[in-house]
């Protein structure tokens, strides 16, 4: 594992004066698996006392005995065995009001896609994947746009605090054309997806919605609405026993619902193809309130958003 936060000077090692390039090429010496980075949501600040991701979901044992922090590496398979590869857990400065988080969400992802360009050039063969919520999203996002092509195999968003417009300009460029994404979304976030609408203004003019409310469609992007009783079904038949909500409202269930991570470790794996998934799950996503108000008749597309 390597702890990364963002500074001034772009990504460096937590709490540590070393150069980051002679670190990050002994650690990828050292296992030949995988790169798998780690990007957290608001509200988090690296070396904070109580908001430090680096302490919390990006260790294998979080010091925070608190509900809504549970060990990504450890249940994404980063547990130090020989063969798991790399883990990089990378902290932004995510507190404060939104619309500086917002703002910084931005710069992260430039000082991602360099870290992205020294992983490429360092291991030009080694599989990069990256799992990002909340406002995460929007790192990894513009990360995989900035990258070169081909850097980064797959991304997994967890209720994804960006507009889909946003979403498709950036898998619609030439360096994440070849990037597989898997957009996690659940009706348990509908509220969250509200405010940031209101509280946020889109990156271009006109109207636009949050990425869990209907996802563009595009090749390389799946969306899987996590409290669809369709949906469950389907992954339960396919091996993947996701347990059904327990919340009206949760911006945390894609990865505090049992049963979510083996998946994610199956499509980084590359066990479960995204083109599988596309198969097996509904084409459309339930409307937005239709967990709070669930008489809300049909279902709402999630194909072609003009943006």
């Amino acid at each position: 594992m390597l702890r990364l936060t963002v500074t001034e000077q772009g990504a460096a090692l937590h709490e540590a004066r070393a150069p980051l390039l002679p670190v990050l090429r002994h650690a990828l010496s050292r296992d030949p698996g995988p790169v798998t980075v780690m990007i957290h949501g608001y509200r988090y600040q690296p070396g904070h006392a109580l908001h430090c991701p680096h302490g919390s979901i990006f260790a294998r044992c979080p010091a925070p005995r608190q509900p809504r922090v549970v060990s990504w590496p450890r249940h994404l398979g980063l547990r130090g065995q020989p063969g798991e590869g790399l883990g990089i857990s990378f902290g932004w400065q995510a507190r404060g009001s939104i619309w500086q988080a917002h703002q910084n969400a931005a710069e992260a992802g430039e000082a991602l896609a360099e870290l992205l360009a020294d992983l490429r050039r360092l291991a030009p063969a080694r599989p990069v994947n990256l799992i990002a919520h909340s406002l995460g999203a929007r790192v990894a996002l513009r990360a995989i746009a900035g990258a070169t092509p081909g850097t980064v195999n797959r991304a997994i968003l967890l209720a994804a605090a960006e507009y889909a417009g946003t979403a498709r300009r950036a898998l619609e460029s030439p360096a994440a054309r070849q990037t597989q994404v898997l957009n996690v979304t659940s009706r348990e976030n509908d509220l969250f997806d509200f405010l940031s609408e209101r509280l946020i203004a889109p990156d271009s003019p006109g109207p636009d919605h949050m990425l869990g409310q209907g996802a563009p469609d595009l090749p390389n992007l799946v969306t899987l609405q996590l409290d669809d009783p369709d949906s469950l079904r389907a992954l339960r038949r396919a091996g993947f026993p996701v347990r059904p909500p327990e919340r009206l409202v949760c911006h945390w269930s894609p990865y505090l619902r049992p049963g979510v991570f083996p998946l994610y470790r199956a499509v980084f794996a590359g066990d479960m193809a995204l083109s599988r998934l596309r198969a097996l799950l509904p084409a459309e996503t339930a409307p937005r309130w239709s967990r709070l108000m669930p008489r809300l008749p049909g279902r709402t597309a999630s194909g072609p958003l003009s943006a």
